[in-house]
């Protein structure tokens, strides 16, 4: 028996990058996982068959996480295709950095919309539908240990997930659900690389331990420790995982 199998998972944006790859890491263990998307079907469906080629289920559902109703549609489908959810990882968000003189409000409203009110109202739906035992894993930024110019609209929201999740451990504790967050460093995928130069790149490579860029299954690696069963003691905590880069 997989490690998770019988197991629910919504994984935002997952149509590309990291969350592709954890979408599907986690139908390789045994989850039917719901495939969020917001503006590429094309994408979404190529994710749903090549989980389904493997003998695992997985559904596409569109949802625009900066709209509540659009984050209690995504739970209501998913459990009108599934049944349940025993697992949510908001990985959705948006990144586009602006020396401060350069945000707009429309910039601020967007990054908060997306990255942090997203997330707070997929975790509201969480705590209302999923099962006994559950695992939630918000997505960070270590850039929130770090001083980076042009990044402070970015790295204020990913902070205000880890308060998030730091202060919403104990209201999932009595079902025992777990809530945590990942913080990767600079990591190897199309938001990340966009808008920069092969010289800024090569300059991160140099900021942590190996010499490199993360990879998303770096990250989605440990994605599926926190939901797995040997995390049932981690909650509230997050971790940083960036080869050193901070």
């Amino acid at each position: 028996m997989k490690q998770l199998e019988g197991k629910v998972a919504v994984v935002t944006g997952s149509s590309r990058g990291i969350g592709r790859i954890i979408a599907e890491q986690l139908a390789d263990l045994g989850a039917s996982v719901v495939i969020n998307y917001s503006s590429s079907p094309d994408k979404a469906n190529e994710v749903v068959e090549g989980i389904t080629e493997k003998n695992g289920r997985a559904v596409a559902i569109k949802g625009d996480l900066s709209k509540v109703s659009d984050v209690e549609s995504l739970f209501a489908e998913t459990l009108a295709a599934f049944g349940k959810v025993d697992i949510l990882v908001n990985n959705a968000g948006i990144m586009n950095n602006k020396p401060l003189l350069q945000v707009t409000e429309d910039d601020y409203e967007k990054h908060f919309a997306i990255n942090v009110k997203g997330t707070l109202f997929a975790c509201q739906q969480a705590m209302m539908h999923m099962e006994e035992g559950g695992r939630i894993v918000n997505f960070s930024t270590s850039v929130t240990g770090a001083m980076f110019p042009a990044y402070s609209v970015y790295a204020a929201t990913k902070g205000a997930v880890e308060q998030l999740t730091r202060q919403l451990a104990k209201e999932f504790g009595p079902k025992q659900i777990t809530i945590n967050a990942v913080a990767p460093g600079p990591v190897n995928t199309e938001l990340f690389n966009v808008g920069k130069t092969e010289q800024q790149i090569e300059g991160m490579k140099k900021l942590n331990a190996f010499g490199r860029l993360g990879e998303p299954d770096d990250i989605a690696n440990v994605v599926e420790f926190l939901v797995s069963d040997q995390a049932k003691w981690v909650t509230g905590q997050t971790l940083r995982v960036n080869g050193g880069f901070i």
